[in-house]
């Protein structure tokens, strides 16, 4: 079992965890836990941050959910760059048009703002190429891994 911080609101000393705790499996065997506890007639919120490699990410996450919670201004998600967004924007598009019955033609006629060309400009095309990658990496982030998109690149 790895280490664990519990980082308390308002910290009380004989705070109790309530029946109302909220845990959501995340996979991987990993979960988000948020306890609701009592502490004499107040209630306060309780976060449960592992302290991996990942306990960095899940603070931040934290700390934006308090601003969100508390009304105060979000601290800017660092995670995905404006060029991945984008990117991924682009693929869950292509995903559900590829879902919905179009051709990869009528895809990147969508998407890339390409006109219509015949079989052989279409082999010849780079946008069948790019949308072959969207599709690629769409199955891939359907198939679970948007889990990576959660977490920042950490170097070696």
């Amino acid at each position: 079992m790895g280490l664990a911080a519990t980082v308390i609101w308002r910290a009380h000393p004989r705070s109790q965890p309530t029946d109302e705790d909220y845990r959501l499996d995340i996979g991987n065997g990993q979960h988000l836990q948020i306890l609701d506890c009592t502490a004499g007639d107040d209630r306060i919120a309780v976060a449960i941050v592992p302290l991996g490699l990942d306990g960095f990410d899940r603070i931040e996450a934290v700390r934006r959910f308090l601003s969100a919670l508390h009304g105060r201004a979000i601290p800017p998600d660092t995670r995905l760059t404006r060029q991945q967004r984008i990117r991924l924007r682009r693929m869950l598009r292509a995903f559900d048009g590829h879902r919905a019955g179009a051709t990869q033609q009528e895809i990147a006629q969508v998407i890339l703002k390409i006109g219509p060309l015949d079989r052989d400009e279409w082999q010849a095309s780079s946008a069948r190429h790019t949308i072959k990658a969207l599709l690629r990496d769409a199955h891939s982030m359907v198939a679970g891994g948007y889990r990576k998109l959660l977490r920042h690149r950490r170097q070696r």
